[in-house]
């Protein structure tokens, strides 16, 4: 068994390889004028085929090992981690029974997809009818972790700065206390500015107002337009309307024009060469606002599977294939407690119990402490856990009653996989 499972493990690139090099080389044959995908088109399409193919028989033999050791035994038998979770192994068609199971529960709690990768490779992926591997999700706050991700390259590229007051021209007045509030303060959700994010009536709620009622024109100017109600940096306050001061931060580190064309154009190419083409995320699809200010805090689309690879990025510590797409002391900043909630980062949730009672975001009790997570409204998650080289994608529409149960599943899913 061990040679089995050694063997997959050292022939599986090889065989990766020789088929991307006969992908290309048909390509490369080809007439440049006809209407065929791009050579990475035709590759990772030839390579999912084959990993597809791997995942339908691997598991099995396993299958089919445990189930003879059973009958010639007695018992219930289950092959050692080291042989269950290789490469191939482990897999929801056909593999772990524990995985299958909880993917299978976490269906109930109205899932549209979950995706699994362990090692960088996909080990199981389950959809609802009517969604697939094609289709776009709306990842509502996920969202809010990729404007981070661009915030840090903007700071790295010296556009702007962690520790200075955030400039946003409407704080710049003499006497204006908002002139105090810091890029950091910002990320880590301490601005101290009078953002409402739930309570109340939904209509009244900032984020319906700011991006369907009175703020949809320039959602960022009625951000920044809030005052002050604590001193900055004292309190926590989890807000959309403070990732939109971030996204209109971001837009004027690239362009000083105002001209909203300009401004989506600016950002647009930003993410694209700086993000999405490296991280492999070719499905993603930002919208803007009237204004020209991306909708940094909830409307990014991308396949399951591309969302996959934004925890990927967040796992290897920015770095995509040995590209250091963003500093990897950046990523550990945005998985830094901060210091008014020990449960958030920088634009970023963390395996760790909530302040003065309230609900963890996570399941501290039993996944790794380094488990980081960016979350979503009606319960999309993009979950990290580098200690067991595992990113858990599960995106759907769960009602808030039922979310601690959806926790509790994703907490079981983790649990199957050890850690190393």
């Amino acid at each position: 068994l061990s040679r089995i499972s050694a063997l997959l493990e050292e022939k599986t690139p090889r065989v990766e390889s020789a088929l991307e090099a006969e992908v290309l080389a048909l390509h490369a044959t080809e007439d440049s004028r006809s209407h065929r995908p791009t050579p990475l088109d035709e590759v990772e399409t030839a390579l999912d085929v084959f990993r597809r193919s791997l995942l339908e028989v691997t598991p099995r033999l396993y299958r089919t090992i445990e189930d003879r050791l059973a009958a010639r035994l007695g018992g219930t038998w289950r092959l050692p981690s080291f042989l269950r979770w290789g490469t191939w192994v482990g897999g929801d068609r056909d593999g772990n029974p524990n995985v299958t199971a909880i993917t299978t529960r976490i269906t109930l709690q109205r899932q549209r997809a979950v995706v699994v990768l362990r090692g960088g490779r996909i080990v199981a992926e389950r959809y609802a009818p009517g969604y697939g591997p094609g289709t776009r999700f709306l990842g509502w706050s996920l969202a809010k972790t990729i404007t981070a991700v661009m915030i840090g390259q903007l700071v790295a590229d010296g556009r702007l700065r962690l520790d200075e007051t955030a400039p946003v021209p409407a704080w710049q007045r003499p006497g204006d206390p908002r002139g105090d509030i810091t890029l950091r303060q910002l990320l880590q959700m301490r601005s101290g500015l009078r953002h409402a994010e739930g309570g109340g009536p939904r209509y009244a709620a900032d984020p319906t107002r700011m991006v369907f009622l009175d703020g949809r024109d320039d959602m960022a100017a009625w951000a920044e337009a809030q005052p002050l109600e604590a001193e900055p940096g004292r309190l926590f306050d989890y807000s959309s309307a403070t990732t939109m001061i971030l996204a209109d931060m971001a837009a004027r580190g690239l362009t000083e024009s105002r001209d909203p064309a300009l401004r989506r154009q600016a950002v647009a190419d930003y993410l694209q060469t700086r993000l999405f083409d490296p991280a492999g995320m070719r499905s993603a699809v930002a919208e803007y606002d009237r204004a020209g200010t991306l909708i940094g805090a909830s409307m990014i689309h991308a396949t399951a599977r591309d969302w996959a690879k934004l925890g990927e990025l967040l796992r290897n510590g920015g770095s995509v294939r040995g590209a250091q797409l963003v500093p990897r002391g950046w990523v550990a900043f945005m998985a830094k407690p901060s210091p008014r909630n020990p449960a958030y980062g920088a634009q970023l949730w963390l395996n760790r119990r909530a302040p003065d009672d309230e609900p963890a975001p996570l399941f501290p009790d039993r996944g790794p402490p380094g488990v980081i997570a960016a979350i979503g409204h009606l319960g999309q998650y993009v979950i990290a856990s580098p200690a067991q080289k595992l990113t858990v994608v599960r995106l759907g529409k769960t009602d808030a009653e039922q979310r601690p149960a959806l926790v509790d599943r994703l907490g079981d899913l983790l649990t199957v996989f050890p850690e190393g």
